[in-house]
């Protein structure tokens, strides 16, 4: 079971410029997802969990759009960008307008992860559990899921609260996510166990490599007693040496671990519903 208070909910890239079926960008389908991730995300609130919309906001001059879809943003009016030919392509629906105690992080690519201060900040909360829900799910849900899923955290994916553009990829790319280990839920069953039925793999992963690690350490202890002899340079001493599991350092009980070393851009806090000017 996952705590609530140790989850956090990414709503990622639910914004006009994505739903709007006159946007150049729009996912079809997205529309469709908004009350199912409105329902989501205020449960989300109401059990203590961390929120974070996640966003893209474009240059004006396109400097940080991915080059495979420049040419179709160029030419469809500029969309998600100050210089957008719709001042609304950057907001989200009213329903998913961020709240009070929301946060809001931007994003340069598809990951939510990359080139962001997401992980530190989760890290910093002892967060271990994502929830994932908006779009596309081929390209920023799963991204976001398998770096989340690197970096050591239990992923959750609400399926009827993210989208693609077609019923066959949207499908196709839930079942490759589940089979690579996120925990697959519908917003109905979200709303109604909430994360109890959530197996904390990270958590239990770290914990059984701990043990091995104890068991492993005592018994050269009990040879090296029953022998006499020095233990070997690389055998595993109890107590003395912090384990790295993926970009986590664990310490065993009753150390103190390094902290983990990251280099990522600083996360941008913006107004809820505007744009920065002058991008």
């Amino acid at each position: 079971m996952i705590e609530p208070t140790r989850a956090a909910f990414l709503l990622i890239d639910m914004q006009n410029g994505f739903i709007d079926p006159t946007s150049a960008l729009c996912v079809a389908g997205a529309a469709d997802t908004v009350p199912s991730c409105a329902h989501a995300l205020d449960f989300a609130r109401s059990i203590g969990m961390s929120i974070f919309h996640i966003r893209r906001i474009y240059s004006a001059d396109g400097a940080n759009v991915e080059p495979v879809r420049y040419r179709q943003w160029r030419d469809g009016g500029r969309p998600l960008s100050p210089a957008s030919e719709d001042e609304s392509s950057l907001n989200w629906p009213d329903m998913l307008t961020p709240a009070d105690g929301d946060r809001v992080m931007v994003k340069p690519r598809f990951s939510a992860f990359f080139d962001t201060q997401l992980d530190d900040v989760l890290s910093r909360e002892g967060i271990n559990t994502v929830v994932l829900a908006g779009t596309t799910t081929p390209n920023c849900v799963r991204s976001t899921c398998y770096d989340a899923l690197s970096l050591n955290y239990n992923v959750v994916v609400l399926e009827d609260a993210t989208s693609s553009r077609t019923p066959e990829v949207q499908r196709a790319n839930i079942e490759d996510m589940a089979y690579i280990g996120a925990h697959i839920m519908s917003v109905a069953e979200f709303l109604e166990q909430g994360l109890s039925q959530v197996q904390d793999i990270a958590g239990d992963t770290a914990r059984a490599i701990e043990a091995d690690y104890y068991a492993t350490g005592q018994a050269a202890d009990q040879a090296d007693r029953t022998t006499g002899a020095a233990a070997p340079c690389n055998a595993p001493t109890s107590g003395h040496h912090p384990r790295t599991l993926g970009s986590r350092t664990l310490a065993p009980t009753g150390t103190t671990a390094p902290p983990a070393t990251r280099t990522s851009t600083d996360a941008s806090e913006l107004p809820a519903m505007h744009a920065p000017k002058g991008i």
